[in-house]
C-alpha cells in the first residue's frame, strides 16, 4: 500500500469516527411550529382592527401588544399564544368572549455558511431541506462535501444550542446556522 492509500484510508477512518460521535437532526419533529425571538407575527383581533396587528417577537421572547403590555411569545405555539392573548383581553375586562388568531407572517432566517456559492442570511420557509438551502445560497462550490452539512439548532431561550449532523434530506427550522464543509481530496 503506497504512502499516499494509507493517508487517505486514515483520514477516511478519522471522518467516520467523527460523525459516528456527533448527534444527528434527521429526525425532527415539524408539525408544532414554536415562535421565537426575530419571528414576524400577525396578531387578528375579530371585530377590532385596534388590536389586530403585526409584532416582532423580541431577543427576550416577547410581544409587545397594545392593552396588554409584555406578552411572552417565545416558546409558544401560535395557536397558545392565541388563547393566552384572548384569555387575558378577557381577564382584564377590554373585550367578552374575545376571538383572537395569530400566525407567523415571516419566520426568522436561516444562515448557510461554508462551500456555497453565496454564504449568507436566506428566508426560512416551512418544509426547507438543507439541499433547498444550498440551491438558495447559489449551490455547493467545487470542494464542498455534498451529502451532510453541520448544523447548529437553538430548540429554545432557556437551553444552549447544540450542533450535529444532517443529510441532504433534513428538514430545518427557522434560525439553523447550517454549514457546509469542505472536502480534503
Amino acid at each position: 500500500m503506497t504512502m499516499q492509500a494509507v493517508g487517505v484510508t486514515a483520514l477516511l477512518a478519522l471522518s467516520c469516527c467523527a460523525s459516528a460521535h456527533e448527534p444527528s437532526f434527521d429526525a425532527v419533529d415539524t408539525r408544532a411550529y414554536h415562535l421565537g425571538p426575530g419571528d414576524q407575527i400577525r396578531v387578528i383581533t375579530y371585530n377590532d382592527p385596534q388590536l389586530s396587528n403585526t409584532f416582532t417577537v423580541s431577543d427576550n421572547g416577547n410581544i409587545d401588544f397594545p392593552l396588554l403590555g409584555t406578552v411572552p411569545a417565545a416558546g409558544a405555539e401560535p395557536r397558545d399564544l392565541a388563547q393566552r392573548i384572548s384569555a387575558s383581553l378577557e381577564q382584564k375586562g377590554i373585550l367578552t368572549q374575545p376571538s383572537v388568531s395569530v400566525e407567523v407572517a415571516q419566520y426568522r432566517p436561516i444562515f448557510i455558511l461554508g462551500e456555497v456559492n453565496h454564504p449568507g442570511q436566506y428566508p426560512y420557509q416551512p418544509g426547507m431541506t438543507m439541499l433547498t438551502a444550498v440551491a438558495l445560497a447559489g449551490g455547493f462550490t467545487y470542494r464542498a462535501v455534498t451529502d451532510r452539512a453541520t448544523d447548529v439548532r437553538h430548540e429554545d431561550l432557556n437551553t444552549p444550542a447544540h450542533e450535529g449532523r444532517i443529510s441532504r434530506a433534513t428538514v430545518l427550522l427557522p434560525g439553523d446556522v447550517v454549514t457546509i464543509d469542505e472536502r480534503f481530496f
